[in-house]
């Protein structure tokens, strides 16, 4: 029985400007014990940058987290689904793109993000029940 993601969007995501710097970004992942931000402009969402953007593009390269602004550093391939798309979906999705986290946009409204901790909890929910049900049908 294959479920949507609904029930696992965050709806309250952090946000960040492009013009912070990627140290900004790593304070508020820190203090929000999050794994990416969502970064905004003034004509709205323009791309994400994640704990691997970090490493990848920033500490890997060396280059100083205080001096390197989020815009420069983020990734701008914004690979969206929607709250009715399954896990199943959605995995193939990041596998594809090899990407951790999807915006969630219900036709052109952002409403909030998944990550693959999200989808799993979700796969792993629809085998439990799958193991039940069978377990049910044999038992009776």
């Amino acid at each position: 029985m294959a479920r949507d993601i609904t029930t696992k969007i965050v709806r309250k995501v952090a946000t960040i400007d492009e013009h912070c710097s990627t140290l900004d970004a790593a304070i508020l992942m820190t203090e929000e014990f999050i794994g990416s931000v969502v970064v905004t402009s003034s004509s709205g969402i323009t791309g994400i940058f994640t704990e691997r953007d970090l490493m990848m593009k920033v500490v890997g390269k060396k280059k100083d987290p205080d001096k390197q602004k989020i815009k420069d550093m983020m990734t701008t391939t914004l690979i969206r689904v929607s709250p009715k798309d399954t896990p199943g979906d959605c995995l193939d999705l990041m596998k594809e793109h090899r990407c951790r986290h999807l915006l969630v946009y219900t036709n052109e409204e952002f409403v909030g993000i998944v990550s693959l901790r999200d989808i799993v909890a979700l796969l792993i929910d629809e085998k439990e029940e799958l193991i039940r049900d069978l377990e049910k049908y044999i038992l009776s």
